[in-house]
């Protein structure tokens, strides 16, 4: 295993920055995986108005989810992203 392979498992194994959640491929069976969810809200500018709207990003390791597809669906806590 290499040092950046170490390193990646070990952001994932942390309880403050990883998580568990569900990966469910489109008509797949639900997987148990790991992610680390970054939630950077968007500001748009919408005319003179300002729209700030939550977003939620998710990382996962290949080696979990080789080939995730449009249609996939990730479920953190029960919320389906």
């Amino acid at each position: 295993m290499s040092a950046f392979a170490a390193a990646v498992g070990a952001l994932f194994a942390d309880p403050n920055i990883g998580r568990d959640a569900v990966f469910i491929s489109d008509g797949g069976a639900p997987v148990l995986v790991r992610i680390v969810a970054r939630r950077a809200d968007a500001i748009s500018d919408f005319g003179d108005a300002r729209l700030w709207s939550e977003t939620t990003r998710i990382d996962l390791r290949v080696a979990e989810v080789a080939n995730p597809r449009p249609g996939d669906r990730i479920e953190i806590d029960g919320d389906a992203f």
